[in-house]
């Protein structure tokens, strides 16, 4: 009927002004659309941090124990030279699972695994401020901003149009939608987490070995088109083209020599990696 669709129309102009006021800038300049507050933002994240340390119980590893000074140690390293000082909360979980995350509000999850293939502080500290990163441009808030919006299409289709058409929807909008986001976001990451290893006096040619190692481990992998990440052969790609910038950063921060450096910080810790 004529009222259903002026309804209908009311609603979609509605919606599309909604969309571009949320519109917002990434550190990048990437235009995306955020429609959660920090605060809202916060407090998912402090819901799934309490549901990961319940997850992991028994597994966290204890405060102070080798590896657990060792990883925070490079956490806060990377965090202070990005001046990005806070509550942050930093946690090894032994596993052999070769993985780190980070949650909304400054939670960051490093499995015991992982530490043998970082090899050393400069590779730690490239899968670390990737993870910072994450956290610094808001990318979780991005992505459940992302899903309310694709909810609510999926529920329009199902109510308006045929119901079975919202499960194709789906599949199609991960493939066309949520997956590229999904790896523009963790190219971000990697890109301002090179630039955050850098200003904290990290080797950022050091994040390539990193990379390569992990592309040695994985194996056989999806196709990059059917992958939430990029895949190892192009971030490294990347990784080498944005290296002279980082470079200049680590140079702005007045750094010395990369292995002084190495040496100096690995000298604060036990000396061996805690691998």
């Amino acid at each position: 009927s004529r009222g259903f669709w002026y309804a209908a129309g009311t609603a979609g102009t509605g919606g599309l002004v909604y969309y571009e006021l949320h519109i917002d800038e990434s550190p990048t300049g990437r235009r995306r659309f955020i429609d959660i507050s920090p605060a809202e933002e916060e407090k998912l994240g402090q819901a799934a941090y309490l549901q990961t340390m319940a997850q992991y119980r028994g597994q966290i590893v204890p405060r102070n124990a080798p590896a657990d000074a060792f990883v925070r140690r490079v956490a806060h390293r990377v965090i202070g030279a990005a001046g990005l000082e806070g509550d942050w909360e930093v946690h090894v979980i032994h596993s052999p699972e070769k993985n780190a995350f980070v949650l909304p509000g400054r939670k960051i999850f490093v499995f015991s695994g992982l530490l043998p293939l970082a090899a050393s502080e400069d590779g730690l500290a490239t899968v670390l401020a990737h993870e910072i990163a994450h956290q610094y441009a808001r990318h979780s808030a991005e992505k459940l901003s992302q899903a309310k919006v694709l909810s609510l299409l999926y529920m329009l289709v199902s109510l308006f149009v045929d119901p079975s058409l919202a499960q194709l929807g789906r599949s199609m909008t991960s493939l066309l939608l949520e997956l590229p986001n999904s790896r523009q976001c963790e190219q971000e990451a990697d890109e301002i987490g090179l630039n955050f290893m850098a200003m904290a006096c990290y080797d950022p040619h050091q994040a390539v070995g990193l990379w390569q190692r992990m592309r040695q481990a994985e194996g056989v992998t999806p196709p990059q088109l059917l992958n939430t990440h990029p895949s190892s052969a192009s971030r490294i790609a990347n990784i080498q083209k944005w290296i002279p910038q980082a470079q200049m950063k680590r140079e702005a921060a007045n750094c010395p020599n990369p292995e002084l450096t190495r040496t100096f910080f690995s000298r604060l810790g036990s000396g061996v990696a805690p691998f």
